[in-house]
């Protein structure tokens, strides 16, 4: 008899996992994931429809933890419950279902930015790698011990979303490492040191805003970590909000003797000077929706965009 299992899942880490357990060898009897939000940017593969390809029953409540949905969770009896990616936080009543246990694959190297948005906060603060946890589930968020970690490099310039596209395939390493594993019995859990790591909540579009005080890289960060398909960092001057889509950093120096922050075009790129003196690199500048060309540029603002 195969393994049994029900999914809570969503996102490219949603389909990775569900992939990964078909090819364990799982019966999954129920998938539950979110309905597609029409005010998001819809970027990422889906868990509905890689699910109903291989006929597997599929529901998306608004609140998981309803009490006919626990019924029904203990009326189909899996030995397993896992969450991939899943963005609400489950009962301790859902949790005690699955006889073997309740795990959850994480976007970070626990104990490390649990919580929301994991991959958005490592890039926001620099970090030189993140990667993925499958730990199990408490009624603390993140908090469960850990089966296994598997990280992957944070390059300079990487965005949010090109480091969130080198996690399906870390997921997809360490799941065919530790499903074996577990369905034999034969893996550990290793406790969390909670004091070792923080809980980081969700964040908006609000959070963009670009604190020109700050360094180029804490600027940089900021830029990369919600640049497209996420909101973008922003500014406001002169009347009108000016995005920054996306920057390179390679802590060159600012071309402003005098000091202060600018943000000028030099030999068909744009450029800001920096508080620190060091300068960015601005791949893609916006207005009201438009990316700025140079003449845009000094029509806009002249020669130099001086930032008070």
């Amino acid at each position: 008899m195969k393994p049994s299992c029900v999914v809570f899942a969503y996102h490219n880490i949603g389909v990775t996992g569900i992939d990964c357990l078909l090819r364990a060898g799982f019966d999954i009897r129920l998938v539950v994931t979110h309905r597609d939000n029409p005010d998001e940017n819809i970027w990422f593969d889906s868990v509905s429809g890689l699910a109903k390809r291989h006929g597997i029953t599929v529901i998306t409540p608004d609140h998981p933890n309803r009490p006919d949905i626990v019924a029904s969770l203990e009326k189909l009896a899996p030995q397993w419950l896992f969450s991939f990616y899943y963005r609400y936080m489950l009962s301790e009543e859902i949790l005690a279902v699955p006889e073997r246990g309740a795990y959850n694959l994480h976007g970070s190297l626990l104990p490390k930015y649990r919580g929301r948005a994991p991959v958005n906060w490592a890039v926001l603060h620099g970090e030189p790698e993140t990667g993925v946890t499958l730990h199990r589930m408490v009624a603390k968020p993140d908090a469960g011990a850990v089966v296994d970690r598997q990280a992957v490099a944070i390059a300079d310039n990487d965005t949010a979303q090109e480091v969130f596209l080198k996690l399906a395939p870390a997921a997809q390493t360490l799941l065919q490492r530790c499903l074996p594993k577990m369905l034999a019995g034969n893996f550990s859990l290793q406790p969390l040191d909670l004091e070792q790591g923080s809980y980081f909540g969700g964040r908006t579009a609000a959070d963009g805003r670009i604190d020109w005080s700050r360094s180029a890289w804490e600027i940089h960060n900021l830029v990369r970590a919600v640049a497209p398909p996420y909101p973008g960092a922003f500014f406001d001057t002169q009347g009108c909000r000016i995005y920054l889509l996306g920057s390179y950093y390679r802590a060159e120096a600012a071309a402003n003797t005098q000091g202060g922050t600018c943000i000028y075009c030099e030999n068909g790129q744009f450029h800001a000077d920096c508080a620190d003196g060091k300068r960015l690199r601005i791949l893609r500048l916006a207005v009201a929706g438009k990316n700025l060309l140079q003449e845009d540029f000094h029509r806009l603002f002249g020669e130099r965009l001086v930032i008070q």
